[in-house]
């Protein structure tokens, strides 16, 4: 198959979920023998068309600011498509391409694809990591009815709908695709990163480990609520890896608690390899999170053998991705530092954390994804 994948940011040039997914599938699929073309800005050094890891990544836009005032750049993702649609749409006349495959977010790059392909059998897939529904008036305020609207709008026109979740193929059904059409293909791990990613020293290690962007959503508060409710009792210690706007009010909850030297503040760690370093010497994994497509860090703790805790909440795909291997709890203090004392107390999940990560490790994603390329390609012969 020869598959193009449109997105504004290209791995490992700049960092993130979705970006990740595409080179990862991507590599895997050029191993195999499959041509993939990554069509993206222009973040790399060199020139607009390289060759890497055995894809081909072209540059259609130059390099940009992808957030204004730590949101997304509106302007930023509509000058990409716009940028986008003459070079694929040449390529597609030329039938260098079977399949085009788009991350959902940020929205306007479906356009892209959409006007590319016209006069083509080229079928377009879409990668939908969530669905913001409501969050849309918690992220752009006013601008709320705009993003909800591109989100529906989008939602509806002719796709191959994936999701990286069922909760988020059923959030996706309420707005646009009837839910038997969206496939599932969840994100990926790379188990054997993880399992040998080098250990932190023992006095720079923790027992309890959060890592995440620090917003309202994580609901890192009720994390240390309920870590100051076990701490003394089990003589543990908190590592909270990552940053965002909830930092400072999160610092200063935690020097009220009567455990606050038990508490550290990592930051963001440069290296990945870190992070899964300070999983794999934790030996609980604590996230109670309320909003997770997918929540990837739940996969990369089980993979490290971490006791995991998650939130059960409708918006959350914690349950789905953790099932029986970790504990997912009321998104309450109580709840959670109930959870907390099992875990520290040597309780282990009914199923093993590393047995249920295996089913996200990257080869089994990229097969899947093979799988609905192949059944999307035929569909439009």
């Amino acid at each position: 198959m020869r598959i193009a994948f449109l997105t504004n940011v290209v791995y490992p040039f700049v960092t993130g979920g979705a970006e990740k997914r595409i080179h990862e599938i991507g590599s895997r699929l050029a191993s195999d023998g499959h041509e993939i073309t990554v069509y993206g800005r222009h973040f790399w050094d060199g020139p607009e068309v390289i060759s890497h890891e055995g894809m081909t990544l072209r540059a259609v836009a130059p390099s940009a600011e992808l957030y204004t005032d730590d949101r997304r750049s509106i302007p930023e993702a509509i000058d990409f498509a716009a940028r986008a649609v003459r070079p694929l749409r040449h390529q597609l006349a030329r039938h260098r391409h079977d399949l085009i495959d788009v991350s959902a977010f940020p929205y306007f790059p479906i356009f892209s694809a959409s006007l590319a392909r016209i006069g083509t059998d080229t079928p377009v897939v879409t990668t939908w990591h969530e669905i913001w529904l409501d969050y849309w008036e918690e992220y752009l305020g006013m601008l709320a009815p705009f993003g909800k609207a591109v989100e529906r709008v989008t939602a509806r026109m002719p796709q191959h709908p994936v999701a990286v979740s069922g909760i988020t193929a059923d959030r996706l059904a309420e707005i646009g695709p009837a839910r038997e059409s969206i496939d599932v293909v969840p994100n990926g791990i790379d188990i054997d990163q993880i399992q040998h990613a080098s250990l932190p020293q023992e006095q720079a290690s923790f027992d309890v480990l959060f890592a995440g962007r620090l917003i309202d959503d994580k609901n890192v508060s009720l994390l240390l609520d309920a870590f100051d409710k076990v701490a003394d009792a089990h003589d543990a210690t908190l590592g909270i890896i990552g940053e965002g706007p909830e930092l400072d009010r999160l610092e200063a909850q935690a020097e009220r608690l009567a455990h606050s030297n038990r508490i550290t503040f990592l930051g963001f760690l440069e290296e990945y390899e870190e992070v899964l370093g300070q999983m794999r010497a934790a030996k609980v994994f604590a996230s109670p999170s309320t909003r997770e497509g997918f929540g990837i860090t739940f996969a990369e703790a089980m993979a490290a053998d971490c006791t995991v805790i998650a939130a059960d909440h409708p918006e959350s795909a914690a349950s789905e991705v953790i099932g029986d291997a970790g504990y997912v709890v009321e998104p309450t203090a109580e709840a959670i530092a109930s959870a907390l004392e099992r875990a520290l107390s040597g309780e282990r999940p009914p199923i093993e954390p590393t047995e249920r990560a295996k089913q996200y490790d990257w080869d089994r994603v990229a097969e899947q994804a093979e799988t609905v390329y192949r059944r999307a390609i035929e569909t439009n012969r």
